[in-house]
């Protein structure tokens, strides 16, 4: 077991993290896009090495952790050429206009800067993709700023290991020291959190732990921005006329994804709204009832699933269908209305609920029940035109991602992707910790009035020397500025 970082080792991270900002923050776009892409390639030539680590510490496949290596060797590269491109810094030109109306206007030049050195909290279930080399690791260091990680105590050993690949890699390419490093212990991620050179917090984990750690966030001197993710309950809604096509698929499709992961996605689909009368329940307690037996992630996480499931099963209302491998449990939108706080209450692991609806005016009413969520999905047709109008609007006030005839398990990496949602799923639902716009988290906006081209930096020259994308004049455009 990974002994905890000593209080010497913390101030030596955060100190060569602080001295490196500067350095890492100036860098030209294409010169730390190379800094990125050199971890990238570091992690896929020591796959070999470290999915046998996670497979130890974690329980997990070889399968599914050899994709989770390519997802964050993937992210990586798709955040250095959005660098590169220069989308990323969002540089805005605006020439000076001494005829606008109602004032002249001066010379303007916008562009994004790195906050400084991001402290980011790993998560359990995804040892690559959440973690050490994560979704906030890579926005962070696109967006110019050096990270110092918490490593997760559930895959101390692949924590190290793949710090250690990370920190040489970006030595070999040239980076400054102290654009990455790793500290581990409870207590030691919250003295890096209260000190004054760390800009910024990304977390994933649970809504106790998110909360608690926002709060000391926001109560610092001088309080900095905390992204966490807590937790989603991700609602899924059929109507009749789904079923009535596609009832078969719908429960197969259901039962796979909330068992996708031994139950352990935060996107897992934990409640499944069907009509009464919806003539499913053999075919869904069939399928849960073939799940095969796999095991969580940690101790930890398996004795919360217990304990949550246990609760879950108690409720007045609360009906068991099937158990075993994985739990479906069922209850009416009556019951669930009645009984709100204990039954929308998230249970990370093998267990959903079916909540049978009488009426269009419950399944409304069902909706209105939820707090924030990073998914809802509606499975409809066409012939629900109407009512998908009228539940759309609700999904999208309780969702960052809504999803059509699909399976909320599975984010796909890209520059639309939003994994986000209103609190208590996320902890600032304007951003996305998923996709390119990840690195806005990290970054905030300087403009320039009336500099001379000599003195700016080179994103924001005339001449454009670093090739990027820019907004002048409201055109977007890689071509010099005439002033």
């Amino acid at each position: 077991m990974t002994q905890d970082t000593t209080p010497a080792e913390l101030e030596q991270a955060l100190a060569a993290a602080a001295a490196a900002a500067p350095a890492f923050g100036a860098a030209e776009p294409a010169v730390r896009a190379g800094w990125i892409r050199a971890v990238a390639d570091a992690l896929d030539a020591a796959s070999g090495e470290l999915v046998p680590i996670a497979i130890r510490e974690s329980s997990l496949p070889e399968a599914r952790l050899t994709g989770e290596v390519a997802r964050s060797t993937g992210q990586l590269r798709m955040f250095a050429d959005a660098l590169q491109e220069g989308s990323l810094l969002e540089v805005t030109i605006d020439t000076k206009d001494p005829q606008a109306k109602p004032v002249p206007r001066p010379d303007l030049r916008r562009v994004l800067v790195p906050l400084g050195p991001v402290l980011v909290f790993a998560a359990s279930n995804f040892p690559f993709a959440f973690s050490v080399c994560g979704g906030d690791t890579a926005s962070a260091l696109a967006a110019g700023c050096p990270v110092i990680v918490k490593a997760h105590p559930g895959h101390p050993e692949l924590s190290v290991r793949t710090a250690e690949v990370m920190i040489d890699a970006l030595k070999q390419a040239g980076a400054p020291d102290g654009t990455f490093g790793l500290i581990s212990g409870f207590d030691v991620g919250v003295t890096a959190l209260k000190d004054p050179r760390i800009t910024a917090a990304g977390f994933t984990g649970s809504v106790p732990a998110g909360k608690a750690l926002h709060e000391i966030a926001v109560s610092r001197p001088e309080p900095i921005p905390f992204y966490g993710e807590l937790g989603s309950l991700n609602p899924v809604f059929v109507t009749q006329a789904a079923i009535d096509a596609r009832g078969k698929d719908i429960a197969s499709g259901y039962v796979g994804s909330f068992t996708l992961g031994v139950g352990q996605f935060c996107t897992k689909p934990g409640l499944l709204f069907l009509p009464s009368g919806h003539g499913l329940q053999d075919q869904l307690v069939e399928a849960t009832g073939s799940v095969a037996e796999a095991p969580m992630l940690n101790d930890r996480i398996k004795d919360g699933f217990t304990s949550g499931l246990d609760r879950l099963e108690k409720v007045d209302g609360i009906h068991v269908w099937s158990a075993g491998a994985a739990t479906l449990l069922q209850t009416t939108v009556p019951e669930l209305l009645a009984r709100r706080d204990e039954i929308l209450e998230e249970c990370f692991g093998p267990v959903s609920i079916v909540v049978e609806y009488a009426s269009p005016d419950e399944l409304h009413a069902a909706i209105e029940a939820f707090d924030g969520n990073l998914t809802a999905t509606l499975h409809a047709e066409d012939s629900d035109a109407d009512l998908a109008r009228d539940l759309l609007p609700k999904l999208t006030a309780r969702a960052g991602r809504v999803l059509w005839n699909g399976w909320p398990t599975g984010v796909a990496v890209s520059w639309a992707q939003h994994h986000g949602g209103p609190f208590p799923s996320t902890v600032g639902s304007i951003h996305t910790s998923v996709g390119v716009t990840a690195a806005r988290r990290f970054q905030r906006p300087v403009a320039y009035q009336d500099a001379p081209d000599a003195v700016l930096p080179d994103v924001l020259k005339d001449s454009n020397p670093a090739g990027i994308t820019r907004r002048v004049n409201g055109t977007v455009t890689t071509d010099e500025v005439t002033r």
